[in-house]
């Protein structure tokens, strides 16, 4: 038994000092890829590089490069899978801050930016007790449940082709996009079906083993980009795909961490070849650009507009919110990310929960206590699917964390179907994973 425990003992350390070199390399990437976007993009005019100016951006960095520590030291949960991804994001906006062209407080920003990402991470990360399952579903009534999102999904396929069907490429999306119009029940059930529902069934079937049915479930949702016509609707079934295929062979945790390195590290070395004249700006328009640029660089970017946007502006006081609007006197009859359009003239800039119920709402000194009230939100739904495992909630919950990268949370709970996605972890029968839970080792937490 000694010797069994001290092999486990050495095994954790071992995992936990990979993990520790892959969370440095990671930050390395991260200010990599920081670099050449402000090289690539400056005819944005958001931002001018200066190789002078780079130390700076490494000493505002470090700090928070010490923060990843907490990463090793958390068991993995839904929360551990968001904070990861708001934590690269936060490492962006703090480096990429040194070299914006906007004019506002970017110390009581960037002090802010780091308080808020620490008050988000203490609970999202370390709130992970289970609460008591006083309703759980059965076998049948979970199949019965997965068949009927089956239906409900081909149905609302089939609703949304008889108003929109266009199979265009990725830079024609914007040029009809805006031409859509959806009744507003086939425009709401959209999202919690596509981002909530349909990964809760992928899961629920390749845990099961049912590969034909998981792979009809990937199908369907590929269905919904020529509907649309979004970005993540034609991505997102790869994506799962790239998350089912990672965690087979690593261990939640490092699933989350290689989920961006290795697309960054990719899109670096893109930029690399370019230098060297291997390939051409198309290319590193259709790869950088898309991963590099609108996948991670964009959220942060997002911060530095709400900064700047906001240290002039009046805060919103949570209007943006539908249920709060009638009773809080709102400065902006439009959407933030219409106000933010017209203000920059950028496209609709949806931001995350930092920027919107964090920056825009109450401002930079109050933003941290917004953002700890939403990481105690996320700490729900690490409550409501504790003792599921961690593969199980990487694969249902894998759509949720890049959009809360881009819209608030509270859209996100309501209208992207992250409340029914907490619903359903609750109900999900633990016993449903007994054959496989008897097989995972310590590794996967």
């Amino acid at each position: 038994m000694n010797h069994d425990s001290a092999n486990y003992t050495s095994m954790r350390s071992q995992a936990s000092l990979a993990l520790a070199l892959l969370l440095g390399l990671h930050v390395v990437v991260c200010c990599l890829s920081s670099v050449y976007v402000t090289q690539f993009y400056q005819y944005l005019h958001f931002f001018s590089f200066d190789h002078s100016r780079l130390y700076v951006a490494a000493l505002i960095v470090a700090p928070f490069a010490v923060v990843s520590l907490l990463f090793i030291f958390a068991r993995f949960s839904f929360g551990y899978f968001v904070g990861f991804y708001f934590y690269t994001m936060i490492l962006g906006y703090l480096w990429l801050g040194v070299f914006s062209k906007f004019q506002y407080d970017h110390n009581l920003a960037s002090v802010s930016a780091f308080a808020s990402a620490l008050a988000f991470l203490a609970p999202a990360l370390f709130i992970t007790s289970p609460i008591k399952q006083r309703f759980v579903l059965s076998s049948r009534s979970l199949d019965y449940l997965l068949s009927g999102i089956l239906i409900l999904a081909a149905a609302i396929v089939a609703a949304g082709a008889f108003y929109n069907f266009k199979l265009v490429g990725l830079t024609e999306i914007y040029r009809f996009r805006d031409e859509i119009e959806f009744p507003g029940w086939l425009r709401y059930a959209t999202g919690p079906i596509s981002n909530a529902l349909l990964p809760f069934a992928f899961a629920c079937f390749a845990a099961r083993g049912n590969r034909y049915r998981a792979a009809a479930v990937l199908l369907l949702l590929l269905s919904f980009y020529p509907i649309t016509l979004t970005k993540l609707a034609l991505f997102g079934p790869f994506w799962l795909l790239f998350l089912t295929l990672l965690s087979r062979f690593f261990s939640a945790r490092t699933t989350v961490v290689l989920s961006l390195f290795l697309p960054l590290s990719a899109g670096v070395l893109w930029m690399f070849l370019f230098n060297l004249g291997v390939i051409s700006l198309e290319q590193v328009r259709y790869f950088f650009g898309a991963i590099n640029f609108r996948m991670i660089a964009l959220p942060s970017i997002a911060l530095d507009l709400y900064n700047h946007f906001f240290s002039t502006h009046e805060h919103t006081r949570f209007c943006q919110i539908i249920f709060l609007k009638p009773f809080v006197h709102c400065p902006y009859t439009e959407q933030l990310s219409i106000v933010m359009a017209k203000a920059y003239q950028f496209g609709n800039v949806n931001a995350s929960l930092f920027a919107t119920e964090g920056i825009a709402s109450v401002g930079p000194v109050l933003a941290p206590l917004a953002v700890l009230a939403c990481g105690l939100v996320i700490s729900l739904g690490n409550r409501l699917s504790a003792s599921l495992p961690p593969r199980f909630i990487l694969m249902s919950g894998g759509i949720l964390p890049l959009i809360l990268l881009n819209v608030p949370l509270t859209t996100t709970l309501l209208s992207n179907g992250a409340s029914i996605l907490f619903l359903l972890w609750y109900v999900t029968p633990r016993t449903m994973f007994e054959p496989e839970g008897s097989k995972q080792t310590a590794p996967l937490s």
